[in-house]
C-alpha cells in the first residue's frame, strides 16, 4: 500500500475513533488518540487533552449530553505532520429556561496531527463553527430566548453557546467560524504546522 494512502487511512480512523469513543464514554481508548501534549479547543473548554478528558468525564457523570456526527474529511500531509478537516455536527440536549431543547451545530474539526515513534496522534483539535439552531424537544413547547445573551456570541455557534451558558459553562466568544479573521488565522497556523512551525499551535 502507498505510504500516503496508509497515513490517510490511519488518520481517518483516528478521527472516527475520537467521536465513537468519546460519545460512548470509552475513556481509556479515547485517551489513545492524543499525544501527551495534545490540546483541545472548544466553546466550553480550552486546555490539555488530559484535562479535557477529566472534565468530560465529570460532565458525563452529571448527565451532560453531547454527541458528534462526522462527514467527509480532507487531509494535507507533509512528512510526519498533517492537518485534517472533517465535516461534523455537534448535538447537545439540555434545559433552556425550563424547556428541554436540542442544539445542532454544523462545522468542521480542524486537526493538527503528528506521527511520533510511528504513531499518528492529535496535537491540537480546533473546531470551526459554521451554523447552528435550537429546537424544543417537544414541538408544542414555547421557548423565549434572551436577545442580549444570544447576540454575545458569533453567529456560527450562538445557540450552542446560549444553551451551554444556561447550564453553567463559561463559553469562549471568539472561536473561528465559516468566514472572518479567526478562521483565516487558523488556516495560517495550519500551513505553519505543516512546515514545522510549532509556534503556530499557541492558543488563547
Amino acid at each position: 500500500m502507498d505510504n500516503h494512502v496508509k497515513d490517510r487511512l490511519e488518520i481517518r480512523e483516528l478521527i472516527e475513533s475520537w467521536v465513537v469513543w468519546r460519545d460512548a464514554g470509552d475513556w481509556e481508548r479515547f485517551r489513545t488518540v492524543w499525544h501527551g501534549d495534545g490540546r483541545m479547543m472548544a466553546t466550553w473548554f480550552q486546555g490539555s487533552a488530559d484535562e479535557f478528558i477529566r472534565v468530560t468525564i465529570e460532565g458525563w457523570n452529571k448527565g451532560v449530553s453531547i454527541l458528534h456526527f462526522l462527514g467527509g474529511t480532507t487531509i494535507d500531509l507533509l512528512a510526519d505532520r498533517a492537518v485534517a478537516q472533517t465535516k461534523m455536527t455537534i448535538s447537545q440536549r439540555a434545559l433552556v429556561h425550563e424547556v428541554l431543547c436540542d442544539v445542532v451545530c454544523t462545522g468542521r474539526f480542524y486537526d493538527f496531527l503528528e506521527r511520533r515513534s510511528g504513531r499518528w496522534g492529535l496535537v491540537l483539535r480546533q473546531p470551526i463553527y459554521e451554523k447552528d439552531r435550537i429546537d424544543p424537544v417537544d414541538p408544542g413547547a414555547v421557548l423565549a430566548l434572551d436577545p442580549a445573551l444570544l447576540q454575545r456570541f458569533p453567529v456560527g455557534y450562538r445557540h450552542l453557546a446560549y444553551l451551554q451558558t444556561c447550564i453553567g459553562y463559561q463559553v469562549k466568544a471568539d472561536m473561528p467560524g465559516l468566514r472572518g479573521l479567526a478562521v483565516e488565522a487558523l488556516y495560517a497556523r495550519g500551513r505553519g504546522w505543516l512546515v514545522g512551525q510549532d509556534s503556530s499551535l499557541e492558543t488563547g
